[in-house]
């Protein structure tokens, strides 16, 4: 297994995958950690499946399957969706959770509507379009990593420079808009974050397990700390880690793709999270309560004595 791994590795198309998968993980954990404290976990499968018809229409207007053209086009629709939630929420009765399942649907739907036509288009061109669905890892190359790793390092500076805003915003909204802080342009800007690496991961991971990844690092990490600072940076470890495993895995065993095999990886850290955590897993809290309970007899026969 171990020579395995280390061919793997000497491979360089595998060792750009690696990067690729790790930095999107790390991405999608630093910022689904917000997302996750807000409650919004929801918005990161909205936007990965409003992103699918933005992939279509891209490649219905250029007639050619372009990286860049896709992640404009995915960009654009997952922007138009943000705003379609808020909307929603804004001018109906609507909350939030339903207005995000309303735009997830309406997208989607629209998406393999598009998605079915161009299959029946007999346009040759659109062979592998479908990979989007699921992602397809194998096919990054340098300049993607190149993408990924411009954005993460955008999206890790924009935190860290607003931690303390977005930290606000996140715990107490209401007493961020009472000291006269941009709330809606923070709320807006976390958004926009989210809709960027949703793109940007779509073509490893696909529409459909992207939320996966923005949510279950995060989820994994909140087990093991109060502290939020910890939490993104445990999150963007585990995000990191389920992309390596999820490469490595997927490299090993043929026919295996890399998307839901880093989305069973990290599935894999929350369940340990769940289990193990010393705090808030469920074998702590066994252990708590079985503390408390010999206590109790412990003290309740001392005063029968």
């Amino acid at each position: 297994m171990f020579n395995t791994i280390g061919a793997l590795i000497l491979d360089p198309n595998v060792r750009w995958i690696i990067v690729g998968c790790m930095l999107l993980g790390l991405s999608s954990g630093v910022i689904g950690s917000f997302m996750v404290l807000r409650k919004q976990s929801l918005i990161g499968d909205a936007l990965a499946h409003a992103a699918l018809p933005g992939i279509c229409i891209a490649f219905m207007l250029s007639g050619v399957k372009s990286t860049g053209g896709f992640f404009i086009g995915a960009l654009v629709a997952g922007v138009i969706a943000t705003f379609g939630i808020r909307w929603i929420t804004q001018y109906s009765r609507i909350k939030q959770d339903a207005a995000m399942g309303i735009i997830l649907s309406f997208f989607f739907g629209v998406g393999v509507l598009l998605l079915t036509h161009i299959q029946h288009s007999g346009d040759g061109g659109q062979s592998g379009l479908d990979k989007y669905l699921f992602g397809q890892a194998a096919s990054m190359m340098q300049s993607d990593v190149y993408v990924l790793a411009g954005i993460s390092i955008l999206m890790i500076v924009i935190c860290i420079a607003l931690f303390r805003l977005f930290k606000l915003i996140s715990f107490d909204p209401g007493f961020a808009r009472g000291m006269g802080l941009p709330v809606a342009f923070l709320e807006q800007l976390l958004l926009l974050l989210t809709v960027i690496i949703v793109v940007a991961g779509i073509q490893a991971v696909g529409v459909v397990l992207m939320s996966a990844l923005l949510i279950t690092p995060a989820i994994a990490a909140r087990f093991w700390t109060d502290r939020l600072h910890i939490m993104v940076i445990l999150s963007g470890i585990f995000g990191a880690l389920s992309g390596l495993i999820g490469t490595l895995w997927s490299g090993m065993v043929s026919q295996l793709p890399t998307g839901p095999v880093t989305v069973l990886a990290a599935t894999v850290f929350f369940a340990i999270s769940a289990l193990g955590a010393p705090r808030r897993g469920w074998l702590a809290k066994l252990w708590s309560r079985k503390q408390t309970k010999d206590q109790w007899h412990r003290q309740g026969g001392i005063s029968h004595e």
